[in-house]
């Protein structure tokens, strides 16, 4: 039971180290519901500390009208074990076409992850960590643009996965982090989840999203 507590909190101090780990979904469901146009799968609450390998609220590209919940920390379907899913929880923008756990998924499996904020850690002298909370000036609720794909266990059990993607900093996250996960403008969230819309125009999406519009809060600690 120790080792299983000290290996999460190693995965989770890494996660804090090298990307986008950590984000929020503190509206009620309704809201959720109302904003997406979509059926829940099942009840949830507000998410104030959503973390890799936890089941989190997606909205795919095959049914765009239901709320699903997947695991965070995409595992690739030809995967031999789930552990592979701990270092896939965010995938490059750049290299995103070429990789071979994202080139399917990019092209056939893309979905929205619902969030309204997001965290980083800027690092300080002496090995220590400002954590950051980042959201819309409007606080409204926001996509990121994720990927996902399906996995058998060796049951024959079926695990739904997903990841977000991330891109370079915008002007007011520079100073905090050098990635940050792509929020998608509302009017290319049909775009992103269609699967019919050309490669070229999809990957065109993945940029960092307009400073102007978001806002970032200094807090004492995460959740």
């Amino acid at each position: 039971m120790c080792t299983s507590h000290y290996a999460e909190d190693a995965l989770m101090h890494k996660i804090r180290d090298i990307m986008c780990g950590r984000f929020k979904l503190t509206k009620k469901q309704q809201e959720v519901v109302d904003r997406y146009n979509a059926e829940v799968e099942r009840l949830f609450e507000e998410m104030y500390n959503a973390s890799p390998t936890q089941n989190l609220p997606v909205v795919t590209n095959e049914k765009p009208d239901k709320i699903q919940f997947f695991r965070w920390g995409l595992i690739p379907y030809w995967a031999k074990e789930i552990a592979i899913g701990n270092k896939m929880f965010n995938a490059r923008a750049e290299t995103i076409r070429e990789k071979p756990s994202f080139k399917i998924p990019f092209q056939r499996r893309r979905c929205l992850v619902p969030a309204d904020g997001f965290y980083e850690w800027k690092k300080l002298a002496e090995g220590k960590k400002q954590p950051y909370v980042i959201t819309l000036k409007s606080d409204a609720l926001f996509s990121f643009a994720g990927l996902w794909d399906v996995w058998k266990n060796p049951d024959g059990d079926s695990i739904n996965s997903f990841t977000i993607i991330t891109t370079t900093p915008n002007s007011l996250m520079t100073d905090i982090h050098d990635r940050m996960p792509v929020i998608l403008k509302r009017e290319d969230e049909k775009i992103w989840l269609d699967k019919n819309t050309k490669t070229e125009d999809v990957f065109s999406l993945l940029k960092p999203f307009n400073a102007e519009e978001m806002k970032v809060e200094m807090i004492s600690k995460v959740g």
